[in-house]
């Protein structure tokens, strides 16, 4: 019982770590924006340095970790291309139509689409817990991103929010069928940055990234690598490596964590103000994980 105890709590501090991490993404995507970049390129970076950290470390010290089946192949094309590809390209196209703060929240359908996908493919058990979990971190993620404020200016806008969820959900689904065919957080990590990065390829502009990226000021090549590092590469092991220890919808629900960082970072970074709805908004989400890093012998059917 000791052990089991210690895995499930490895479990969900790997994953808030890894919201945690994700949750910095706006500091480095609002100076790359300053620099020049735009979504789609700063994806393209992201992706490619965090792909290329991942790969030298298998390359040199764990070259067994680079094999997989080829009749496995789907499950990576799944996390690369229609999750994580699919995901950044209708996240970037939702802010075109509709405020940034109604595009993240939208985004945090996932956890329902997790949940509900879950029940289905995996035979998760849906707990009070898990479910009083979800409605908390909705809505606080709701108050956190200020939605009551914001203006809808087209339909395509929601959909495209809420398909962006969606796919963003399909990391969580298509990492466990990897994960139940014996492939661990690295060889899945890998193979998602390679195909995301290979599908990006033919989206971005190589000569904008070229223009902005490769030049003499060093702090946007520093910038560049801890992008892909600490908003790619730990994040996504950290996550995955979560979801070995734990059901794919409870990981997504603490991942709602993300945006609670980014407010904080906003706050304290960029003296961003901060509403009372946005505070009791964190405090709901806080609460939500609260409940799920709860023993399991405390939730109730």
């Amino acid at each position: 019982m000791d052990q089991k105890k210690t895995t499930k709590t490895k479990g969900i501090l790997y994953v808030l770590f890894a919201a945690a991490l994700w949750g910095t993404m706006g500091v480095f995507v609002r100076y790359l924006n300053a620099a020049g970049l735009a979504s789609l390129e700063i994806t393209q970076v992201r992706i490619t340095v965090g792909f290329c950290c991942i790969g030298t470390y298998l390359l040199l010290f764990r070259r067994d970790l680079l094999k997989i089946r080829w009749k496995d192949l789907w499950c990576f094309l799944g996390t690369g291309i229609v999750s994580l590809l699919l995901f950044s390209t209708c996240y970037f196209r939702s802010m075109e139509y509709v405020s940034l703060s109604t595009a993240a929240i939208l985004l945090y359908t996932a956890p329902i689409f997790v949940m509900l996908m879950s029940l289905v493919l995996f035979k998760e058990r849906l707990t009070m817990a898990k479910t009083a979990a979800l409605a908390l971190s909705f809505i606080g993620c709701i108050l956190v991103s200020g939605i009551g404020n914001a203006q809808v200016s087209a339909p395509i806008g929601i959909l495209l929010a809420i398909a962006s969820g969606f796919f963003y959900a399909l990391y969580s689904i298509f990492s466990r069928f990897a994960i139940q065919r014996g492939y661990g957080a690295l060889t899945i990590v890998f193979y998602t940055f390679l195909f995301c990065a290979i599908g990006c390829a033919f989206l971005t502009d190589w000569s904008t990234i070229a223009r902005v990226v490769f030049v003499p000021d060093v702090r946007i090549v520093l910038l560049s690598v801890a992008l892909g590092v600490i908003t790619g590469f730990l994040p996504y092991v950290f996550y995955s490596s979560g979801l070995e220890h734990m059901e794919s919808s409870r990981a997504s629900i603490l991942a709602s964590l993300e945006p609670v960082v980014g407010t904080l970072f906003g706050v304290f970074l960029f003296k961003e103000p901060i509403t009372v709805p946005g505070v009791f908004g964190i405090l709901l989400v806080l609460s939500a994980v609260a409940i799920l890093s709860l023993p399991a012998k405390k939730e109730k059917e």
